[in-house]
């Protein structure tokens, strides 16, 4: 009788739990928060910052396309209002600026959509990792309307796309200093770590500061081989200078950094030099780079790709890299907490609209750059200068 009983016990609960599941109140349950899969909802945000990069690199080459070859493919446009005789006000410089105008809206319109967002289950949180079918109608409005748009509201957005530009160049050289410096802390050795790790970042340095001379002296061998490349001169005599600086503030005991994030900073101050000075237009004297002579070789098709695949991994990275910006650092993050800060990340993008269209015009709203070519001229160069001398402020503070 007592396994009858126990067994009638057995199907009377089994049946209360049917009933229960049923239930409103289970249903209402199984909607709860905590019963959703947040490694699934994580998956997808971490998948969707991907999306948005190839977004942005699709319409880097839609701006180049546009700059280069849209007066010869696409037929002249009828709305002479916006685009002027023979639609030359959207091609060029201004189709550039146009472009960025529509990545800007899109990214601007997401940094607004989705900068409260703080957990996986939130609509913002939703919107910004799904719905991509709606975005993409959001994206071709984006970047039909500044099509639209008079030539002077065009110029205007240029000079304020030189001052959101910059803004993206300092705060992409806050996120690499602070990288330099967590790299460091990690490498550098202390109590607890062991004698490989010391080893590893001398190692490290040493191979840093090693490529910073080699950079030094060939970029004297090349870009001022006489003394009448007097401007080349200061800009790689400064740069050392600045790297001799830097050990020394690194060392005093104060500071007490050690040699690897100096020897980083250093590579990194020297790139910057060499990439201004690449900037400057071709001179037989003093920059000896190939002549434009109308014929564009595998080395500049791979080159101008690899520059375009920078600007994205430049934007992508900093966009990531929210906490370089955060007063608190230590914050523990929960289970249901969104991966990476949404609203940063777009307004990075959107920002980064702003930064590619420089790039393409070489920060010169008048003058449209000669094909397959990106971020050359004396501007160029004058802002990759100034970027280096502040990366080095920056950093010795």
């Amino acid at each position: 009788m007592a396994e009858i009983s126990g067994s009638i016990a057995a199907v009377e609960s089994s049946v209360i739990g049917i009933s229960s599941t049923n239930s409103p109140r289970a249903k209402a349950s199984s909607m709860d928060p905590k019963n959703v899969d947040w490694c699934e909802e994580r998956n997808k945000s971490l998948r969707a910052r991907y999306i948005y990069a190839i977004i942005f690199f699709i319409i880097n080459l839609t701006a180049w396309f546009i700059r280069d070859y849209g007066h010869s493919v696409f037929p002249p446009p009828y709305y002479k209002e916006a685009c002027g005789t023979a639609g030359h006000d959207c091609f060029h410089t201004l189709g550039v600026l146009r472009v960025s105008l529509g990545c800007f809206i899109f990214f601007f319109l997401m940094f607004l959509t989705t900068f409260i967002a703080r957990k996986l289950y939130e609509a913002c949180s939703k919107w910004h990792s799904g719905w991509w079918k709606l975005k993409f109608f959001l994206l071709l409005a984006s970047m039909v309307v500044p099509f639209f748009i008079p030539p002077g509201f065009i110029h205007i957005y240029g000079e304020v796309a030189r001052v959101g530009a910059g803004i993206f160049l300092l705060l992409q050289l806050i996120s690499v200093i602070e990288f330099i410096r967590w790299w460091n802390k990690y490498w550098s050795p202390d109590e607890q770590n062991n004698q490989r790790s010391c080893s590893i970042a001398l190692f490290t340095s040493t191979v840093f500061y090693g490529v910073s001379i080699c950079g030094i002296v060939s970029m004297y061998y090349f870009y001022a081989p006489r003394p009448a490349c007097s401007l080349n001169i200061f800009f790689i005599t400064w740069t050392a200078l600045l790297l001799i600086v830097m050990m020394v503030i690194s060392l005093h005991s104060k500071v007490n950094r050690g040699l690897l994030s100096s020897g980083i900073m250093a590579s990194y101050v020297v790139f910057l030099c060499w990439s201004a000075i690449r900037s400057e237009p071709v001179d037989e004297k003093c920059n000896v780079q190939k002549p434009d002579n109308g014929k564009f070789d595998w080395t500049t098709i791979l080159g101008f790709l690899i520059a375009i695949g920078a600007i994205v991994m430049a934007t992508f990275s900093t966009g990531i890299d929210s906490k370089s910006f955060q007063f608190n650092k230590n914050n523990v993050k929960l289970e249901d907490d969104i991966s990476y800060n949404y609203g940063f990340f777009h307004m990075i993008f959107s920002l980064g609209a702003m930064y590619f269209a420089m790039l393409f015009i070489s920060w010169n709203l008048k003058d449209s750059a000669t094909e397959w070519s990106i971020d050359v001229g004396w501007a160029s160069a004058g802002v990759k200068i100034i970027n280096e001398w502040v990366a080095a402020t920056i950093y010795s503070k």
